[in-house]
């Protein structure tokens, strides 16, 4: 990893940074400008202690970065951690960052008492599958449903 590149865990001040990272999402998932919800809404996720957001820096950049829910389980005491997104900038891409807020993750889950990570990818995101192989991910052959609430 580039050593200008810093590693940053946001917490509930953190709302302007955290809006860079959602525009860092946008770029990187190619996706339509979305409606990003309001500052105030921002803060009170970002308050949640099961909602976890590291973000890499590259100066003052917002390059990359990923977020996660601690999700409690049922069937036994304690929690799993459901990565929701992870992206890096394009031209910060390759340089191990992804890794590096990989383990980061992966730290504060240890240090937490969460065993298991788990995140989704399209099956047609080659570049998604192979970072995920590289970096120690074990695949799964899941079918994934989406349903909405307003059928």
């Amino acid at each position: 990893m580039a050593a200008s590149i810093k590693i940053k865990r946001l917490g509930k001040k953190d709302v302007v940074l955290f809006q860079e990272l959602i525009l860092v999402f946008e770029e990187v998932f190619e996706s339509e400008s979305l409606k990003t919800p309001k500052k105030a809404y921002l803060k009170q996720l970002l308050k949640n202690p099961g909602f976890v957001v590291y973000i890499a820096l590259n100066k003052k950049e917002v390059v990359g970065g990923l977020t996660a829910f601690e999700l409690p389980m049922y069937y036994y005491k304690g929690s799993e951690m459901f990565i929701y997104d992870i992206a890096i900038k394009p031209k910060f891409q390759r340089k191990e960052i992804g890794k590096t807020l990989l383990v980061k993750l992966q730290q504060y889950c240890k240090k937490n008492g969460i065993k298991d990570i788990f995140v989704t990818a399209n099956a047609e995101d080659a570049n998604a599958l192979q970072f995920y192989d590289t970096t120690g991910g074990k695949a799964e052959m899941v079918v994934h449903f989406n349903f909405t609430s307003d059928k």
